[in-house]
């Protein structure tokens, strides 16, 4: 008996220069396990190709000619919440990273990344996890920690010592894997911790849960 055979990843490409998408979709289209199921050049198509298409991953430009991606990613993740995004742009500026982290995107890669980290990211992605392009992880981080530094007295959260142990842990970019190590602990226990702790901070992704970390802390 044979084993059934894995669901390629469905991808939307969103770009509005056509050389792009044809050269997206053309190596795309020949790695295993992945398939382009739609293409366009604006903001609002992207929004309705995603309702109808329902993509495993959205691959969006940030700079669309009729709308910011970061508004076409809020709107594409408030229509369908099981599609996730990955942003490839050619922009590293401070401004543009910092809307990409908040927008509640899955990851960001650079245009000139090579084809390899490109197609590594968008199978990191589809497992569920997110990820930042190596060259702006560092410079998210220090973004980050200059926009929300600060002396609070009190933090905004009420977080168990075992919970706020792994909300550092994740601040300082490890997984759920490496933050079981550290702590003793099963995979699945890291992850129930880390449930409740979007939940006590009202947020659903690893780089706003950090965000809310540094903003708090000294």
């Amino acid at each position: 008996m044979t084993a059934e055979k894995t669901k390629p990843l469905s991808l939307l490409i969103v770009d509005d220069h056509e050389i792009v998408r044809i050269g997206l979709r053309t190596v795309l289209n020949l790695v295993s396990g992945m398939h382009v199921a739609g293409e366009c050049a604006t903001g609002v198509e992207a929004v309705r190709e995603a309702v109808r298409l329902k993509p495993d991953i959205v691959l969006l430009d940030i700079r669309l000619s009729d709308r910011s991606g970061v508004e076409v990613c809020r709107d594409i993740l408030a229509e369908c919440p099981d599609t996730r995004v990955l942003f490839l742009t050619s922009y590293a500026d401070d401004e543009t990273i910092l809307s990409a982290v908040v927008s509640g995107a899955q990851g960001y890669v650079l245009k000139d990344a090579s084809t390899s980290i490109l197609i590594e990211a968008l199978r990191t992605i589809g497992t569920g996890q997110s990820l930042l392009d190596p060259k702006v992880t560092t410079q998210a981080l220090s973004i980050l920690r200059a926009r929300y530094s600060g002396d609070p007295k009190t933090k905004p959260y009420s977080l168990s010592p075992q919970e706020e142990r792994v909300l550092k842990l994740v601040a300082d970019g490890k997984t759920n894997k490496e933050i079981a190590v550290v702590m003793g602990l099963s995979d699945k226990t890291v992850k129930n911790y880390l449930a409740n702790v979007y939940d006590k901070l009202h947020v659903t992704r690893r780089s706003q849960a950090t965000a809310v970390y540094l903003r708090s802390s000294k």
